[in-house]
């Protein structure tokens, strides 16, 4: 092989690498880079805050986390819980941390982590048969964060579609549709999507660059608090404490408040 196609070739592997790099570590919509932007700021304007755990916090302290951890002067007022993946995965941690949150007086959810490597009914079903949400607890939540190459556009969709209208039906509300900005707009801005509640996933930013309607914003991924060994996600709810209560699952008219 010549020099000239070797250094042609060379150019065009550093402009790849480069542009990877920048797509999915620096780029503000990126996912993340922690060693380039430092610990977060926390964005202004909203006065309802909270967070979103799995199993990698490991043990939480919710005394702490109740009575110690505020964010921006807000106290974190409600959480998000990672309760299962695919078609049998369960986070280690789920039931403990359902439990204590509940307990320590926060308004929680759990959330879906979609797999393409199983059908979405029986990933539906498997949610179902393990999260049992009840009067004042958040929606059900999907996150999605990828596509397989070998799937169109149209069946990614149709699949995650199917997840949510099996959950919509079992629990009585719409569920909360995950995803970070780019995913969002490539695959998921269609029309039917659009009345699900979206949580946005969009680090590095101060201010919302989405112009579409959400409810919650993940904007950090390594947020510090009491109660909590290591980074946490930090969120914020848009609009006020009384609409994130709208937006619970309602109580029946003769249902009490139910303590697990």
């Amino acid at each position: 092989m010549s020099r000239y196609l070797l250094w042609l070739l060379g150019s065009v592997l550093a402009i790849g690498y480069a542009y990877f790099f920048y797509a999915f570590f620096v780029n503000t919509t990126g996912v993340r880079w922690r060693a380039l932007y430092g610990e977060e700021g926390y964005p202004e304007g909203y006065e309802v805050r909270g967070i979103d755990i799995s199993h990698y916090q490991g043990k939480i302290n919710w005394d702490k986390l109740r009575g110690d951890a505020y964010i921006e002067e807000s106290p974190v007022q409600f959480v998000f819980i990672k309760a299962t993946e695919g078609s049998e995965l369960i986070d280690s941690m789920f039931h403990d941390n359902f439990r204590e949150a509940r307990a320590a007086g926060l308004i929680r959810g759990a959330y879906h982590f979609y797999s393409n490597l199983s059908s979405p009914d029986s990933q539906a079903y498997h949610f179902i048969r393990q999260v049992n949400l009840i009067a004042d607890d958040l929606p059900p939540v999907l996150d999605v964060e990828n596509k397989p190459s070998d799937m169109s556009v149209e069946q990614f969709r149709a699949g995650i579609l199917q997840w949510m209208h099996i959950v919509e039906r079992h629990y009585g509300v719409r569920p909360i549709l995950y995803t970070y900005h780019n995913f969002r707009e490539r695959y998921l801005s269609t029309p039917e999507f659009q009345d699900y509640p979206y949580w946005i996933a969009h680090y590095h930013v101060d201010t919302l660059r989405y112009q579409g309607r959400w409810r919650f914003w993940q904007h950090t991924d390594c947020g510090r608090l009491p109660g909590i060994n290591g980074y946490v996600d930090l969120n914020v709810y848009n609009g006020s404490f009384y609409d994130l209560l709208r937006l619970t699952i309602p109580r029946k008219d003769d249902e009490e408040y139910v303590s697990e």
